[in-house]
C-alpha cells in the first residue's frame, strides 16, 4: 500500500530481528539519498530482547535464554515476540519539521487513537515511557516506543501488545520501569486478532501525519 508516497508493508510470519534491522538501515540510507520512499513496516518477531543505548545490565534476567540484540535506538531493554504488533517507521523528518520530540508525541497520539478504536482507553503518564491503561492495581503498560534518528531519518518505532505471552516480559525490567506490569488487548478482554489493530493503525495514520506535519505545511 502507498499512503501519501509512503510504503505501507505488512509482513507475515516472524521476521528475524537482524534481518529487520538491516532492512531498516538500508531503507533509511536510501530515503536520505532520495532513492526510496518512506516506509511504515508492520511485523512480528520471534521472542527476543533488544537493548537501547541506556540499557542497564542489572535490568536483564532472561531466565528463558532469549537472544539479546543491540538495537541502537534510545531507551532501555524491550521485549518483542509473537502476538505483539511492531511498527517500524522510516520517515524523513527533514521535510516534517526536524522536531524529534514532536515525532515521539505523534507516535503516542497515533497509538492512543488506534487503541481507542478498539475500546481501550490508553494514555501517557508523566515521567514514564510508553502508553498506559487501567487504574490503581490494574494500571499497566500496553505500548512501547523506541526511536533512532540519523541524518533526520527515523528508524525503529513502536510496539503494541495484542496477545503476546506476558510472562516473557519477566525476563527484563521493561523500559526500566519496575513498579508496574504490562498488559495486552487479549488480557483486557478484547479480540486479539492482529488484523484489528492493523486496521486501526491504518485508519488513524492520516491523523498521525497531520499531527506530525508542521502547521506551516498544512493546506
Amino acid at each position: 500500500m502507498q499512503s501519501e508516497g509512503i510504503e505501507w508493508r505488512v509482513s507475515e510470519g516472524l521476521v528475524p530481528y537482524p534481518q529487520a534491522l538491516a532492512e531498516m538501515e538500508e531503507r533509511a540510507a536510501a530515503v536520505r539519498e532520495g532513492t526510496a520512499p518512506e516506509l511504515i513496516w508492520l511485523l512480528e518477531h520471534p521472542p527476543l530482547f533488544t537493548a537501547g543505548t541506556s540499557a542497564d545490565p542489572a535490568e536483564m534476567f532472561n531466565p528463558m535464554g532469549f537472544p539479546v540484540f543491540e538495537a541502537g535506538r534510545g531507551g532501555r531493554y524491550t521485549y518483542h515476540g509473537p502476538g505483539q504488533r511492531v511498527v517500524y517507521l522510516v520517515l524523513d523528518l527533514e521535510m516534517r519539521g526536524r522536531d524529534i520530540r514532536k515525532f515521539v508525541h505523534s507516535l503516542e497520539e497515533w497509538m492512543i487513537a488506534s487503541l481507542a478504536d478498539l475500546g481501550i482507553a490508553a494514555r501517557r503518564e508523566p515521567g514514564r515511557i510508553g502508553i498506559w491503561t487501567g487504574e490503581g492495581s490494574s494500571e499497566a503498560k500496553i505500548g512501547a516506543i523506541g526511536v533512532r534518528v540519523r541524518r533526520w531519518v527515523t528508524m525503529h518505532g513502536l510496539s503494541i501488545n495484542v496477545a503476546p505471552d506476558l510472562s516473557h516480559f519477566g525476563g527484563i525490567v521493561p523500559c526500566g520501569i519496575a513498579e508496574y506490569g504490562v498488559t495486552s488487548l487479549a488480557a483486557l478482554g478484547q479480540e486479539p486478532a492482529m488484523s484489528r489493530i492493523d486496521f486501526a493503525l491504518e485508519r488513524n495514520f492520516p491523523f498521525f501525519l497531520r499531527f506530525l506535519t508542521p502547521a506551516s505545511q498544512v493546506a
